[in-house]
């Protein structure tokens, strides 16, 4: 799962031991990071952009990533990590393409998200 990469990544960068460090730095509970890393729960947008800049990753990666780990549903699973990989591919240069993932991500529905990944983003 991406957001446990992204708690991980955050813990090493602070050198924190704990992840009660990390629930107190995004002002939640200790056991929100715990049901995180179970997949129980899922990060926010905010969250995981807060955590992607103090870890020096891309907030766009960082988005992806955990909208992929949101979906139970395998095949937009398998679309999100075309996205990351396209993405990956031209270097994140191409603000459209991800801003039509983003927008895609708002609602789950897969013909929704196929419409979206079609239209021209000016």
């Amino acid at each position: 799962m991406y957001q446990t990469k992204l708690l991980d990544s955050y813990k090493s960068v602070k050198n924190y031991i704990q992840d009660k460090q990390i629930a107190a730095d995004l002002g939640v509970a200790k056991s929100r990071i715990s049901e995180m890393r179970s997949g129980k729960r899922y990060m926010s947008d905010i969250q995981a952009i807060y955590l992607a800049k103090e870890c020096n990753i891309d907030e766009k990666e960082a988005l992806i990533g955990v909208h992929a780990d949101r979906t139970q549903n395998a095949e937009i699973k398998s679309i999100w990590n075309e996205i990351a990989k396209k993405l990956n591919s031209q270097g994140f240069q191409t603000f459209s393409i991800g801003l039509v993932a983003l927008v895609g991500s708002v609602n789950t529905d897969y013909q929704s998200i196929a419409q979206c990944a079609l239209c021209k983003v000016w």
